[in-house]
């Protein structure tokens, strides 16, 4: 090998031994900066823990309401600072329950369903009536122009708050 050669390989590997040397020595010093067993900080700092548990918590409870009431009430996740968390009731009447459930579809046209107030697209359904159109609602139904999931898809409700709930969008859509 011609002398270059042999001296470029030579520090070379002088700067790579020393690289190499530096690395294990803050390899070292990082062990010994973090000595103790892991986690024990995470068990043992209350503010840790608080912190794990919000990471964790679930977003959101279902409540039932006691055994004499069938309504359901979605529980908001838990309040800041200790407060009592909020629960929304369920739908009282055919306009909140559209408000609150149907409108998702019957507002925006999503899936096929014919949006409140369109004369045209409500017109043929209301002429099948108000007993065919409860049925669909209730059961669901898959047309041809799109699907209706049983009870908008919130089976705690009752059968005759969705029938409030037709009758009140029959009427929005006359």
């Amino acid at each position: 090998m011609p002398k270059p050669d042999r001296h470029f390989i030579n520090v070379f590997s002088a700067v790579l031994g020393i690289l190499i040397a530096i690395a294990l020595l803050l390899i070292g010093v990082s062990r010994l900066v973090d000595s103790g067993p892991k986690g024990a900080r995470d068990v043992e700092d209350p503010l840790m823990q608080a912190e794990a548990h919000e990471r964790i918590r679930p977003f959101g409870q279902v409540a039932v309401a006691g055994a004499d009431n069938s309504s359901v009430a979605i529980q908001a996740p838990a309040a800041p600072a200790g407060g009592t968390p909020a629960v929304a009731a369920a739908p009282a009447d055919g306009k909140s329950t559209y408000e609150t459930v149907c409108a998702v579809c019957h507002g925006a046209g999503i899936a096929g369903a014919p949006k409140v107030g369109d004369k045209a697209a409500w017109a043929p359904r209301i002429a099948q009536g108000l007993p065919t159109l409860e049925k669909h609602a209730i059961g669901g139904f898959q047309g041809k122009s799109g699907v209706m999931p049983a009870k908008g898809g919130h089976v705690e409700l009752s059968d005759e708050l969705i029938k409030a709930t037709v009758a009140h969008m029959v009427e929005l859509s006359r």
